[in-house]
């Protein structure tokens, strides 16, 4: 039994929130810092690291795959390196995961590993492992929220619930919302344990809150189709421009959504914005 199943909604409008990348100005760091060099160091890439960490900030950072779940983008990562730089044992079978899985998380790679499985798994695991300690070794003062998140979600939560809904380990979110008070103005925490982004809003619609009730915040495309398969609505949040756009998000964004005139132009102008950023 979780957070989320035991949630209970109190009123009838829920924003949503991602956190890294959206709410906390943490994905660069953690990509260039942590995620690709982990990856490099478990698989021994060294010989082409600038190449590969290049890449991986591409398909992390900035593309249409800005925000891809940490296994997913390893598993995207390490088929390219099987076929352009050297062999990556078990690469099928992680690909298969990635694709398949109902969760992907560490503890869903630990139920795999302690049975009889592909080494690849295991290495996954330690990577992932790995990426946690060394986001966990960062410096305090180098992870914080963007200009303006604080002020966005206390004006929301005035107005509505606020759950966090991040694909990040629970850890490192507790830790950096409650180290800005971010978690004064959240009703729920959804993280990485509980499942995917389009799960949690999709349990949140069981909670009650009607669809065009719900609106999702993030920075990634992950995020809009999350919204998008529970027929909820979605805030972007422009990669170069997030303190722009929570700005936006308290002066237009949440009195459109609270006022029920937030479906139709407004948001396709929004998410307009969003993917011409993008590139896409």
């Amino acid at each position: 039994m979780s957070a989320l199943d035991d949630y209970r909604k109190i009123g009838d409008f829920v924003v949503c929130v991602d956190s890294d990348g959206c709410a906390m100005d943490t994905m660069n760091i953690k990509h260039i810092r942590c995620f690709g060099p982990e990856m490099i160091r478990e698989w021994h890439l060294e010989a082409f690291a600038d190449e590969i960490q290049q890449r991986w900030n591409e398909i992390n950072l900035f593309s249409g795959t800005r925000g891809i779940n940490r296994f997913k983008g390893l598993a995207m990562m390490l088929r390219e390196i099987n076929d352009r730089c050297q062999t990556i044992d078990g690469i099928d079978e992680l690909e298969a995961w990635a694709d398949s899985a109902p969760e992907l998380s560490n503890d869903a790679l630990a139920a795999i590993v302690s049975g009889e499985a592909s080494a690849v798994f295991s290495k996954a695991l330690a990577w992932s492992r790995a990426v946690n300690e060394a986001i966990t070794a960062l410096p305090e003062e180098e992870i914080r929220p963007y200009e303006g998140v604080k002020e966005a979600l206390a004006a929301a939560h005035e107005k509505t619930d606020v759950v966090i809904v991040s694909s990040a380990n629970p850890e490192a979110v507790k830790a950096e919302w409650t180290r800005f008070q971010l978690v004064d103005h959240v009703d729920l925490l959804c993280t990485q344990d509980m499942g995917s982004k389009a799960y949690c809003i999709g349990e949140l619609v069981k909670k009650g809150y009607l669809p065009d009730h719900i609106l999702m915040c993030g920075d990634a495309p992950g995020d809009d189709r999350a919204a998008e398969v529970n027929g909820v609505l979605y805030y972007p949040i422009l990669v170069g421009h997030e303190k722009e756009s929570w700005e936006s998000f308290i002066s237009e964004a949440l009195p459109r959504f609270l006022s029920g005139v937030y479906r139709g132009s407004y948001q396709d102008s929004v998410r307009g914005d969003f993917y011409r950023n993008l590139g896409i």
